[in-house]
């Protein structure tokens, strides 16, 4: 679990749509349009932007430069701009010799400035983020109408807290786990929403009668009774005065049609007492980042994720 943080809330992580970019429409990829949902877990992210699927690379252009992209380097470029670090070993798993950080794949975005790569000590992999110029050509590259029905995917650049980094990096791994669960049950899915962009909306709520207001003094005047309202209205846990966030959320569709949500935790050997003990009461799905397990959980609407206390609202950006 993470305590709220302002820097959290940086222009990385805006979710706005920036005006000027143009969009692409090149070779084979301008025929396709955005699926309703996918049943591959790594093309959660891809089908969200129109870039080129095929093996051979197609041009891009974006903000006057231009690209060159093939559909292994599109779905590396649209995986981290989801999960916003993801490391080069599980991009390997997921996608084969592209994600390998010794590739000509990879070398190819990190030298065209789309992708940043850092080594990872005491591992033989590397981190790898977006940068902001990859972070806009994926902004760029959105289908017209992706988004219908708030299902928006949000991309992120650079890294949140690098004193989180082993955390974090565990996490995309924690998606692919909990998403082959959720597609072996005949899901289909939607997008992924990671803890940062629930805070946002959290934090939205919170401030939404301070916004305007000259004599505001910034903190929340929700009360409990709202406070809870609102968390399960958004199908998140609350209990112990708190709003309860997971680290990452899966939307998806379950085999009957039906609308639902998995929330997913990674937890770690320092999860004791009173912490592990909440994370279990949250009916989240959990995953042990250090022994690569992952126990059941509720799912299916409900979620968990750090405690997040109200009364420490005011702390945050809007």
């Amino acid at each position: 679990m993470h305590e709220i943080d302002p820097r959290d809330f940086t222009s990385h992580d805006r979710d706005d749509r920036r005006p000027g970019l143009s969009r692409g429409g090149h070779g084979e990829h301008a025929a396709r349009g955005p699926e309703r949902a996918t049943d591959d877990p790594r093309d959660i992210a891809v089908r969200h932007v129109n870039l080129p699927s095929g093996p051979r690379r197609e041009p891009v252009r974006v903000r006057g430069r231009d690209y060159t992209l093939n559909g292994d380097q599109s779905r590396v470029l649209a995986t981290v701009g989801a999960f916003r670090v993801v490391s080069s070993h599980d991009l390997e798993v997921s996608f084969g010799r592209a994600g390998d950080h010794r590739s000509a794949d990879l070398r190819h975005l990190r030298e065209n400035g789309l992708i940043d790569t850092v080594a990872r000590p005491g591992h033989g992999d590397r981190t790898v983020t977006l940068t902001e110029r990859g972070r806009d050509l994926l902004e760029a590259q959105r289908w017209p109408n992706e988004g219908g029905g708030g299902a928006r995917q949000a991309f992120y650049a650079g890294v949140r807290k690098p004193r989180e980094l082993e955390h974090d990096v565990q996490v995309y791994r924690a998606y692919r786990e909990a998403a082959d669960r959720v597609t072996s049950r005949g899901g289909r899915l939607h997008r992924v929403v990671l803890d940062y962009e629930l805070k946002r909306e959290y934090q939205r709520f919170l401030q939404e009668r301070n916004r305007g207001r000259a004599d505001g003094d910034g903190r929340p005047d929700r009360d409990d009774d709202e406070i809870a309202a609102w968390a399960v209205d958004h199908h998140l846990p609350y209990f112990d005065e708190q709003v309860h966030l997971p680290d990452v959320r899966i939307e998806y569709e379950d085999i009957d049609g039906r609308s639902r949500e998995e929330d997913v935790e990674v937890t770690t050997p320092h999860y004791r007492g009173a912490h592990a003990a909440a994370v279990t009461r949250s009916g989240f799905s959990s995953y042990g980042g250090m022994s690569s397990r992952v126990s059941a959980g509720r799912g299916s609407g409900r979620g968990r994720g750090g405690g997040r206390d109200p009364r420490l609202a005011e702390e945050m950006l809007s």
